[in-house]
């Protein structure tokens, strides 16, 4: 692997537990790219960042439409030819609390186009990337809500199973990716932002510190688990 200073891509970066990704690795010696799906916003939150005199860049990339990605990925490719720490953080929550048969079902076929399908193909864009050098790290944002024991519960079916499929996606390509590259998915737990809400007890700091420590894992470190606050929980 090259010495040179690694690239880190964090998808959903402009606000929230992203940009806060986005940050700390930058804060950690990382060249961040940072992900939006609204470029505009992806500009503000880097010129934020460059404040700090962070090295930070964007890049538009709509994880729920392939070709958004593709183009990323061609962009990155030209720019970097490298890209050493994925976190796929970019993800909806769009369940009202009603029964999942009994739900609009474009709130599914739309929940699972960015929490599972989106990452896959931002996954399959990318790990080649990670592959021609040998070395890589990914990190999925998934939830607690993703464990098989919650399907057992009704209410934010939608979600539940994004995550469920996610973190299935998390061991399959654990289970198929060689040389010294890493997978696994991570529950950042109950998060104050646009997502989990004001009444969240967690800061988007302490989500994205407690994510952080599986972009810098060795060769002997995890691949293919579950984990919250750097432990490992069941699946």
């Amino acid at each position: 692997m090259s010495h040179d200073k690694q690239v880190a891509l964090v998808t959903g970066g402009n606000r929230g537990i992203g940009y806060e990704l986005a940050k700390q690795l930058a804060l950690n010696g990382f060249k961040v790219i940072l992900a939006s799906r609204d470029p505009e916003m992806g500009y503000e939150a880097v010129q934020k960042l460059k404040e700090f005199d962070l090295d930070v860049s964007c890049v538009e990339m709509d994880v729920a439409s392939q070709e958004s990605i593709h183009q990323a990925a061609v962009a990155i490719n030209e720019k970097y030819g490298r890209v050493d720490v994925l976190i796929n953080n970019a993800g909806v929550y769009l369940d009202e609390n009603e029964k999942l048969l009994a739900m609009d079902p474009c709130i599914l076929e739309k929940t699972m186009a960015t929490n599972f399908f989106g990452v896959y193909h931002v996954i399959r864009s990318f790990i080649p990337l990670m592959v021609k050098q040998g070395f890589g790290r990914i990190i999925n944002v998934s939830s607690e809500y993703g464990a098989m024991s919650e399907m057992s519960y009704q209410g934010v079916g939608a979600y539940k199973l994004s995550k469920f499929a996610l973190n299935g996606l998390t061991r399959l390509v654990a289970a198929e990716i060689k040389e010294d590259i890493k997978i696994n998915a991570v529950d950042p737990g109950w998060v104050s932002s646009d997502m989990g809400g004001p009444s969240a007890l967690r800061t988007p700091k302490q989500a994205a510190e407690s994510i952080l420590w599986l972009a810098t894992i060795g060769p002997e470190g995890p691949s293919g688990g579950f984990f919250k606050d750097g432990k490992q929980i069941p699946w």
